[in-house]
């Protein structure tokens, strides 16, 4: 596939990130965001502004989604001047957001129907491998679709991985989700167990993550949190919603998730506590409380 139009819908932390690379590699865009304020950066890249989803649609031949939840999905593409209004036979729909494999199989089906091809496609690596164009892609849908845009998701992804039929994609985005929230509350404990031992925190990570433990985690984030930096790359509100789609697919389908469970109680408990716009591995905090204990971040 040749086409150069594209359509992005959603220019958050993440879509913005994606839709600028996709400018610099010299796709011509037109972008829709629900804040107007924020699409203005990308007109001064080039990018054309569209007033609805289904404007963004009527003028492309491929347009991707990146949105918060599945809500929010299910409105731009289905709901008043939604892309369903523009789109039209031989389009194709990459979804980026992370949703339910339900909603995604649903929205596969819907978009079938009108001559619409669409693939799930959320990503993992946060916001900085948006900035970088590093993002691991899981990809659910027709796998001769996914080829056809793979040059564009090459721009974006170091990693694309075709894994299987609609909604795959979004069941390897919850399982990426389970090992990252697990990841997140383990480097919390670790930390303070080792604090409450009376041990250098930072020497016990730069001991262990060559071993066994090694993780994107104890190499990217401690650091962060040692420094007192708890801005996100990843909100926990997010992390938050993510488990949440875990644990209702879970009961979908009868699996038992114990260790998923409590940790989606303790970022339930960020968000209920208002931290919510904090950094996934902020969950710290709530492991504080518990240890009354606060990590030393005076260097």
């Amino acid at each position: 596939m040749t086409t150069k139009r594209i359509g992005y819908i959603g220019l958050g932390t993440m879509g913005g990130a994606m839709a600028e690379n996709l400018i610099k590699a010299g796709y011509n865009l037109t972008v829709y965001n629900r804040t107007v304020s924020k699409a203005e950066r990308f007109l001064a890249l080039g990018a054309q502004l569209a007033e609805t989803p289904a404007e963004v649609a009527r003028r492309s031949e491929v347009v991707f989604v990146n949105v918060s939840d599945t809500p929010d999905v299910l409105e731009v593409l289905f709901g008043e001047n939604g892309a369903v209004e523009g789109a039209h036979p031989g389009m194709i729909l990459v979804d980026h957001s992370t949703i339910k494999p339900s909603a995604s199989r649903e929205i596969y089906q819907r978009m079938r129907e009108i001559g619409v091809d669409a693939l799930d496609a959320p990503v993992s690596g946060g916001d900085i491998g948006a900035k970088n164009g590093t993002l691991t892609i899981m990809v659910g849908g027709d796998a001769d679709i996914l080829e056809k845009v793979r040059p564009m998701l090459e721009v974006v992804g170091k990693k694309i991985t075709h894994v299987g039929e609609a909604g795959a994609g979004q069941v390897a985005k919850a399982a990426n989700q389970i090992m990252v929230a697990a990841q997140m509350v383990a480097e919390a404990e670790l930390m303070l167990f080792a604090q409450k031992s009376g041990v250098d925190v930072a020497k016990v990570i730069e001991a262990i993550k060559s071993g066994a433990a090694q993780c994107w985690t104890l190499d990217v984030k401690p650091q962060r949190l040692l420094a007192g930096n708890r801005t996100p790359g990843f909100k926990s509100s997010l992390q938050a919603k993510d488990l949440n789609i875990v644990m209702e697919t879970a009961h979908d389908y009868k699996a038992v998730l114990p260790g998923t469970a409590i940790n989606t109680q303790l970022f339930n408990a960020m968000v209920t506590s208002g931290s919510g716009d904090l950094d996934n591995s902020a969950v710290i905090q709530i492991i504080e409380s518990l240890s009354n204990e606060e990590l030393d971040t005076s260097g």
